[in-house]
């Protein structure tokens, strides 16, 4: 139950033992085409550039910005935790100069927010948000964002890493033109793959590029050959091939639950877990508070790494500890995927009754 990677179901192992095909075999393209269909359907998308970077969530990261800037480029990034911070590091290795909007940790950014920073930089080409910040807790509210950065030219970016499979996203009705998840969270999947998705309008600047990517393995241009070839796949680098396997049962499990229905449980745990901690006295940091990563801060006098410990080894359940700013302040408590369950939030909540001091 901490920031990840979330319990694997016993599907998902069995899948990824399966005997082991070539990346070019004509039965695991099948599989890798079902599996990038059932991204698109996660995702609420239609784009056809919608694959699994060979990578974890931040080789989606880097992916999607290596790809889209260019050097000399402007960017403007919304900071508010440790990976919009992350990002604007990628922006920067990739030669853009980098507008970074920082608010403190824990809150999310307004309307107005959004709307000053495209004004104060209207030559940039791209804005970075981070949709669920996984070092605070904080869920990001994205409607509008896509119109309005449209209508100045800029291209949307979004960290969907820990909300894709446990918050709604959507893609093509938010008008989002590159993306990036990761499979170890919500989707719970093991970790070692980065669901991405490109609009036509992101193509269409990745086309029109005036330099090569600065990153081969995560050449865009050339992974599109492999992903979306038709009967002409063109080998760009040996895909993962067992982990295709385990994605592909996890994505198949979500739509079986329903996506709707998956939202609504994490939303129902988030609910119970959130009712049980504030019983104990413990208060939420974030304003906006995902339902998947639980931020809480950690009392006055409280040994928080001697609690996780004694979680871990007397009840076999594991937390995260605050991040940056947050480090010894902040429990992070995850609810992703198979870890979201009604016995998971009552036994922790068990314990932790029991690790804190009384009164």
């Amino acid at each position: 139950m901490g920031p990840g990677p979330s319990t694997v179901p016993a599907r998902i192992l069995q899948a990824i033992s399966a005997p082991t095909l070539g990346h070019l075999d004509p039965q695991y393209i099948g599989y890798m085409d079902e599996t990038c269909e059932m991204i698109r359907q996660v995702y609420r998308t239609k784009n056809a550039l919608t694959f699994p970077v060979s990578g974890t969530g931040m080789a989606g990261m880097e992916t999607i910005l290596v790809n889209l800037l260019e050097p000399g480029d402007e960017a403007i990034v919304m900071i508010n935790g440790v990976f919009g911070g992350r990002m604007k590091d990628n922006m920067e290795r990739c030669g853009a100069s980098v507008h970074a909007v920082e608010i403190p940790w824990g809150k999310s950014f307004t309307p107005d927010q959004f709307a000053e920073a495209v004004a104060a930089h209207p030559k940039a080409k791209m804005l970075g948000v981070v949709h669920a910040e996984t070092s605070t807790g904080a869920l990001q509210d994205l409607s509008g964002v896509g119109d309005l950065l449209h209508d100045a030219g800029m291209l949307f970016a979004v960290d969907a890493v820990t909300s894709l499979g446990g918050h709604d996203v959507r893609v093509d009705e938010w008008g989002i033109d590159a993306i990036y998840s990761g499979t170890q969270k919500c989707l719970s999947c093991p970790p070692g793959l980065s669901p991405v998705s490109f609009s036509d309008r992101a193509i269409e600047t990745m086309e029109a590029r005036s330099s090569k990517s600065r990153s081969w393995y995560l050449d865009v241009s050339m992974l599109k050959n492999y992903y979306t070839g038709g009967g002409g796949r063109a080998y760009h680098h040996t895909a993962p091939i067992n982990m295709i396997y385990a994605l592909r049962e996890a994505l198949a499990i979500v739509l079986e639950e329903g996506l709707d229905a998956r939202i609504a449980r994490h939303r129902e745990m988030h609910g119970l877990l959130r009712e049980g901690l504030e019983g104990l006295g413990l208060s939420y940091i974030p304003d906006h508070s995902l339902c998947t990563l639980n931020c809480v801060a950690v009392p006055d006098g409280i040994d928080e790494a001697a609690i996780r410990r004694r979680l871990l080894d007397e009840y076999d359940i594991e937390i995260g500890g605050g991040l940056g700013v947050f480090a010894g302040k902040a429990w992070r408590i995850g609810l992703m995927g198979e870890s979201a369950s009604k016995r998971n939030v009552t036994t922790l909540l068990a314990a932790l009754k029991d690790c804190l001091p009384a009164g």
